[in-house]
Order: structure tokens, then sequence, then C-alpha cells
């Protein structure tokens, strides 16, 4: 049995889900960002107990087929900038495309029916988010940051930080609240 659960974007994610899962005593195959599958079909009070604790927990299991759909692509894209390995030549279509073996033009239509945002608005808002955290650790400069994430210049990033943030990433660092967001509240 799979059961797709939103909101689940990192290894921490997959820790806290299996506990739910192993404390609900039903034994998980396997788990990846966004989906756990059991060997055996779950019993529907085990299911309701699970829901529950995803819900308290900051989860909540995804019933239909586009918000899988959503959910699989933002998981993807999570990955791909925390990977911080982005050509400047990358193209999110092909990315993306490639991944899921579905056409952009269909891949896109979905998301931003349910998500009320492009994909690219998507993508460009976590990589923003990703800068954030990575002037506040101050391990790379600008123009390493700029090259992990696919900047073709030090000024195309700063151009796009600003019209997202309203600072530049120097007038970012100096302030005393960050205003970082958290990746599931996109």
């Amino acid at each position: 049995m799979k059961i797709f659960i939103k909101n689940m974007v990192c290894n921490r994610c997959i820790s806290a889900v299996e506990k739910i899962f192993a404390d609900a005593d039903v034994a998980i195959h396997s788990i990846t960002l966004g989906e756990v599958a059991t060997g055996t079909d779950i019993p529907a009070e085990k299911i309701l107990a699970i829901e529950k604790n995803l819900l308290e927990t900051g989860f909540e299991r995804i019933m239909d087929s586009a918000h899988q759909l959503v959910d699989k692509i933002k998981n993807i894209i999570i990955i791909k900038i925390s990977e911080l390995d982005i050509d400047e030549n990358f193209l999110l279509s092909e990315f993306l495309s490639s991944k899921i073996h579905k056409d952009y033009s269909s891949l896109s239509k979905t998301f931003s029916q349910n998500e009320n945002i492009t994909l690219e608005q998507f993508f460009i808002l976590h990589k923003i988010e990703k800068v954030k955290e990575l002037l506040l650790y101050n391990e790379f400069t600008l123009t390493e940051i700029a090259g992990k994430l696919g900047y073709k210049s030090v000024q195309h990033l700063s151009s796009q930080f600003r019209n997202i943030t309203g600072f530049t990433p120097t007038e970012f660092k100096k302030l005393k609240d960050h205003q970082r967001k958290t990746l599931d509240s996109f």
C-alpha cells in the first residue's frame, strides 16, 4: 500500500514519519520524501490514527493524484536546490520533464492550478530561501553562492534577491530579523 504525504521536505521529516508509522505498529517497506510504501494494507483504524498523528506533526495525507504530483514536483525542486549544484544553463522545464516523465506544460498547469503560483516562481522563491540560508552561514561568498545556484552573475542573484525580499544580500545579512520561511510554507 502506498501513502502519499504532504510537507515531507528533508531527512528529519522521513524520521518523523517513520516514527508515526512505528507508533501505529505499521511496518514500512520503503520511504522517500512524500511517499511511504507498506508491505500490506493498513486497517482503517490504524490509517485514521496515522492521519491524526501526521496532522499533529505538520504533515498531511494526500489523497488525489494532482496533489500527489504537485508534492512530488516540490520535493524534486527542494532536493535539487539543496544539492547546490545547479548549472547556469539549467532549465527547470527539461529537468522536471526528465525526472517525472511528463510534458512540462502539463506539469506546470497542474502545479499552478493547485498552488496559485507558477513552477518558475516556486523555484525562484526556494532558491532565494537557500541564498538567505547560505548568507547566514557565511560559508560561501556571494560569487560562490551564485555559482552553486545557477545564477549567471552575482548581479543577477542580487537583483532577484532584492525583487523578492526588498533587500540586497548585504542589507539582508545586517538585519536582526532575517525573515526566513520554512520550505513547507510555500
